[in-house]
């Protein structure tokens, strides 16, 4: 395997144990605000991992969507937190068995490598995967938030990268089906864009079909979080990962509430 390009100390927060249930943005405030502390220097890198009750998070192309304002209210009605991300890809929803994986990382010269940025990503998730599974990258036709660097098993995703860059640091963030079924998450995004295009069959939108995803319970047959999640920590701490708990943000909680409005203002647009 390559060498695997992290610093030589960072924080870990693991917030999986909270399971987020309210503003699908907070989380995505905290990678915002903590993203532009660490390029000025005051934060050591970061990762972040998370998980949320129930939510549907759009890309950017997906709110410009005919009847996205339709489809964000027909998931609503259907008990979602619904909101669009500041990073790159397109529409996907989250649960329990989703895990939501961070690095927030220093970027002093502004330097555009987002490739490796990705297989950095792709190299933590393979290691973590190690004693378990190979994994494959690269697009998967027919899956949601299709992209060069999609992680399957057998032909199948469970899991996509993106990334959101600032002027000196940046955010890779990636999603992880790890329990559930990942093709009726599939037949989800289907449905949201079958209802946000009108009907259309064609456009500027991925072709979702649900069969192309799957959990990695479905997999390869973990039946819990953690088999994927002890791992994970084992690899980051014994890459010098200093844990830290939800204290951490205190000093910053009011910036990250003042950024979810913003965030809301600037890419979702709604109302």
């Amino acid at each position: 395997m390559k060498e695997l390009q992290l610093p030589s100390s960072f924080h870990l927060m693991n917030a999986c144990q909270d399971l987020y249930q309210g503003d699908i943005l907070y989380p995505f405030a905290v990678d915002e605000v903590l993203c532009r502390k660490i390029g000025e220097g005051s934060v050591p890198p970061l990762v972040h991992i998370w998980r949320h009750q129930k939510a549907f998070v759009l890309g950017l192309r997906d709110r410009k969507l005919p009847n996205a304002e339709d489809a964000m209210a027909w998931l609503e009605a259907q008990g979602y937190q619904v909101s669009v991300r500041n990073s790159g890809g397109a529409a996907v929803p989250l649960a329990p068995g989703v895990l939501n994986l961070s690095l927030i990382l220093p970027n002093p010269q502004g330097v555009m490598e987002f490739h490796q940025d990705f297989e950095t990503m792709f190299q933590i998730i393979r290691r973590a995967l190690a004693g378990i599974t190979a994994i494959s990258k690269g697009e998967i036709k027919g899956s949601y938030c299709p992209g060069d660097f999609d992680l399957s098993i057998d032909g199948r995703k469970f899991c996509g990268i993106a990334q959101r860059r600032q002027t000196k640091a940046f955010v890779v963030q990636a999603f992880i089906v790890v329990t559930g079924d990942g093709t009726q998450m599939a037949d989800l995004v289907r449905q949201f864009y079958q209802v946000a295009t009108g009907g259309q069959q064609k456009g500027a939108f991925p072709a979702v079909e649900p069969d192309q995803m799957a959990s990695l319970e479905q997999l390869v047959g973990l039946e819990t979080l953690d088999q994927f999640m002890q791992p994970l920590m084992d690899l980051f701490s014994a890459a010098g990962g200093v844990v830290v708990d939800s204290s951490f943000l205190h000093p910053f909680e009011e910036e990250i509430r003042d950024a979810i409005p913003m965030l809301r203002s600037r890419y979702e647009r709604r109302g």
